[in-house]
């Protein structure tokens, strides 16, 4: 991290949260924040995910970049592909402030923000805008007050699922009263066969994906894979914030939210290595959760993922954390004599 990078990490944290997220967009987006350019690549770093084409396995998490304000500079700090969103159909305020908290001693973050977005037309606008270049996909939502949440999710994808490069059905956020209760086996069939149906009506089909929670029970995740399987989805992503507060402390904890940051990573890679076996390596699962290192990615990889994404850890190591992780993680596939692709679910039974 250079000099500079740690004293505008030191300011931010000198600040409400919400209001350093809001300042590290602004950067971004005014060419303040350094940025590494091209992407850490090589033959063992490149791999094909859903059909897309990555430079590297390590991406962005949805929930940094809500409204695609800052597309362009995100593609050029050193991700192998990134998430933006989550987009509900109409804006939405969110969840009243203060809620976003930080955990330093725990390296996490307890978030309730509500699918605060500017709606999906106006950022499926800002996507339609972007250069070519790495893959760009949207996290996808349902309106708070919605009488058809599952319909919801059908209508973004009508509204902004062609500039996308992929989606990602999102019905594992804890912030949205009972939205998790679409991760049941028929709620979440049905919903995923209306997306379906909206994507293939799209001039251009991006690849679908769902995005699931760590609290399941395995055999919640077992039904999961099933559907999964069995509509052809292009892949899963493992896994949003957890409710649980097994193994944190401090002045925060009591705080409603989602939690991210490390105490999430071994329950979220649980996750991924039952998702793994469950599927038989068929499908790709990306990894999220509590990745600080490219040790912990390497790991998250060997449980079964396909790729990472990261987010909760640039809040405490900054965007030079990302090349970074690339490049040490190109380091150690060349000393195993592996490519990520012969890494992923090397190490499953580690986790089971």
């Amino acid at each position: 991290m250079s000099l500079i990078e740690r004293a505008g990490l030191a300011l931010l944290h000198r600040l409400d949260p919400e209001r350093a997220h809001d300042l590290s967009i602004k950067a971004l987006a005014s060419g303040l924040a350094p940025l590494n350019g091209a992407p850490v690549t090589s033959e063992r770093l490149r791999l094909r995910l859903a059909g897309l084409d990555l430079p590297n396995p390590v991406g962005l998490a949805a929930g940094y970049d809500k409204n695609a304000r800052v597309v362009v500079p995100l593609m050029r700090a050193g991700f192998g592909f990134v998430e933006v969103g989550a987009a509900t159909p109409r804006p939405q305020p969110g969840n009243p402030k203060p809620r976003l908290f930080r955990l330093s001693g725990d390296h996490a973050i307890i978030n309730r923000f509500g699918f605060n977005n500017e709606g999906a037309k106006a950022i499926a606008t800002r996507l339609s805008a972007r250069p070519t270049g790495i893959p760009v996909g949207l996290n996808i939502g349902a309106n708070k007050d919605s009488a058809d949440r599952a319909a919801d999710f059908a209508q973004v994808v009508r509204m902004a699922g062609e500039h996308a490069d992929f989606l990602t059905v999102n019905v594992s956020s804890p912030n949205t009263e009972k939205l998790r209760d679409l991760q049941g086996a028929q709620a979440l069939s049905a919903l995923l066969q209306g997306v379906i149906e909206a994507r293939n009506s799209l001039s251009r089909r991006p690849p679908v994906l769902v995005k699931i929670a760590p609290d399941l029970s395995p055999a919640e995740i077992t039904e999961i894979a099933a559907v999964a399987c069995d509509l052809g989805l292009d892949g899963i992503i493992a896994t949003n914030t957890t409710l649980s507060r097994d193994g944190i402390s401090g002045p925060h904890v009591a705080q409603a939210g989602g939690l991210s940051g490390r105490p999430l990573f071994q329950r979220s890679t649980r996750v991924v290595a039952q998702l793994y076996r469950d599927t038989q390596g068929r499908l790709p699962i990306i990894g999220v959760g509590g990745i600080s290192s490219a040790e912990d990615a390497w790991q998250k990889l060997r449980a079964g993922a396909s790729a990472v994404q990261i987010y909760s850890a640039m809040i405490y190591q900054g965007l030079a954390l990302i090349p970074r992780i690339a490049h040490d993680l190109d380091q150690r596939l060349q000393a195993e004599g592996m490519t990520v692709s012969e890494l992923t679910g090397s190490g499953v039974a580690d986790w089971l």
